[in-house]
């Protein structure tokens, strides 16, 4: 064979393999994830479309632009859009069918694609479907992990299927049997908090901003880990501090565990731009942090998220906490104004819009009540006890008043460590508002299991949780229920 034929042979055969179906997260694709969890989903598209013209056969830009998708819609929770966009999961997986098989990201990838469009339709009630979707998505991850022990990715999408069918309501886990789908939130947790560890200094480690995005939520949205903060703040901090995402999870984070002022420093942060997705929760959660601290301003940014968001949640809410504002302020008729837009806008799907539209259909809040409820919610809990320790329970003319005035003072006393007060305020609770409709009875149930379950007095606590269980027809029953099962759960490992 001469030298020419060769040359020839060479050229073909590496022409060839170079263009031949493969995975590969280079440089490229990493800084177009990190784009993407960075709410900078123009700069990722333009990142992914350079590296379909540069590597057409690399694999990765079809996951890449399915979480363009997904972050797309879980910062808009627009219906419009998931009805436009969810068709394009079936030709995903066919693409990513044709690629590499014998790449590990061959099966990890059309997992990715199930899970994450699996999660979306949880998100906007297409269960049946959703779970279809995570029961596929579990199955090629266990085949891979077959295949590739050590590919550590795969450990993030098994840990988050652990979580979601974990915390499923009692109702949809009968389903979800049916479909042979079992999960242990806090098994699956825990998995999540090993592999952050365990993907530092890998090849893996750019997946370290989705594992901590995911942590966060989880424990602040199904763990209600109300004491988690540090620890969240702690995971936060390994994200760059340029990083929208950072900004966004720490006003989250601290929004939900009652550092109030932080949570408005960090959603003050988050950048606006044409450069970034529109994000209308942080129009939400800065407005109820603000009306938390009693700032003028807060009408603003609730005003913004009713006006702007195109979703779903939490918009009776915002129309509720708009009157409330109002109300405070002595404007009789813009408090009638908005009590009439919670009742006639938005949806009652989520259990805070419904909570809103309950109250918004009930006798109007105690002044002094509802201030505490707003120093509580903010974690300014000698403000919310100040308000309350000059008053009874005679002070009190309704039922419903009589109830969460003992409900918050419970409450108070046990953010600021004073158990045999919080206990004693939590029975008084259950006492009055076992047999109402009003959650406090249950919750304080639950929160008093919570107090017996820190001091391991564990009888007690199997006590307390039952009857939060026990306690039917009653407002957030689903998620008091879910949480004090999950109580009896820890106490039985």
């Amino acid at each position: 064979m001469n030298y020419k034929r060769i040359l020839f042979l060479l050229c073909f055969f590496g022409s060839s393999l170079s263009a031949s179906a493969n995975f590969n997260f280079n440089p490229r694709c990493i800084e177009a994830y990190r784009a993407i969890f960075d709410f900078r989903l123009n700069d990722a598209r333009a990142l992914i479309r350079d590296e379909k013209l540069q590597n057409p056969q690399n694999g990765i830009p079809v996951l890449l632009d399915n979480y363009v998708d997904y972050i797309t819609l879980l910062t808009s929770e627009s219906k419009a859009d998931y009805d436009k966009l969810k068709d394009n999961k079936a030709d995903r997986v066919d693409a990513l069918k044709k690629n590499d098989e014998n790449s590990p990201y061959y099966l990890f990838s059309q997992a990715e694609v199930y899970l994450q469009w699996g999660l979306l339709k949880g998100r906007f009630g297409d269960y049946m479907s959703s779970a279809g979707d995570l029961k596929k998505a579990r199955s090629l991850l266990n085949d891979n992990a077959e295949k590739y022990p050590d590919f550590l990715p795969d450990q993030k999408d098994l840990a988050l299927i652990n979580i979601v069918f974990g915390a499923l309501p009692s109702n949809m886990k009968t389903v979800a049997k049916l479909f042979g789908m079992e999960g242990n939130t806090q098994l699956g947790t825990s998995q999540l908090e090993k592999l952050r560890a365990q993907v530092h200094g890998t090849a893996y480690s750019f997946y370290n901003d989705e594992i901590v995005f995911f942590l966060c939520l989880l424990n602040t949205d199904v763990l209600h880990d109300g004491n988690g903060y540090n620890k969240m703040m702690s995971y936060l901090s390994t994200l760059d501090n340029k990083n929208a995402l950072k900004a966004y999870l720490s006003g989250y984070v601290a929004a939900k565990t009652g550092h109030n002022d932080e949570a408005i420093v960090n959603l003050q942060a988050v950048p606006v731009s044409n450069q970034y997705v529109s994000f209308p929760a942080v129009n939400y959660l800065l407005g109820c942090a603000k009306f938390c601290r009693m700032d003028s301003d807060a009408d603003k940014f609730l005003t913004t998220y009713a006006n702007q968001y195109r979703g779903v949640n939490y918009i009776k809410d915002a129309y509720l906490k708009l009157g409330y504002f109002y109300l405070l302020k002595g404007d009789e008729g813009k408090y009638q104004y908005y009590l009439k837009l919670t009742r006639a806008k938005g949806y009652a799907i989520d259990e805070k819009d419904k909570q809103a539209l309950r109250e918004a259909n009930d006798a109007r809040p105690d002044i002094t009540l509802l201030k505490t409820r707003l120093a509580f919610d903010g974690g300014y809990y000698n403000r919310a006890l100040t308000l309350l320790k000059d008053k009874q329970e005679g002070d009190f003319s309704s039922l419903r008043d009589k109830i969460e005035y003992n409900y918050y003072l419970g409450r108070t006393y046990e953010k600021l460590t004073k158990f045999n007060d919080a206990i004693s305020s939590y029975q008084k609770t259950i006492n009055l508002g076992r047999a109402t409709s009003y959650y406090y009875s249950a919750n304080a149930a639950l929160c008093e299991g919570g107090i017996y379950e820190h001091i391991q007095d564990f009888n007690q606590a199997a006590n307390y949780y039952n009857q939060a269980i026990a306690m039917k027809n009653h407002e957030y029953e689903s998620s008091i229920s879910n949480d004090a099962k999950a109580g009896l759960s820890r106490m039985h490992r």
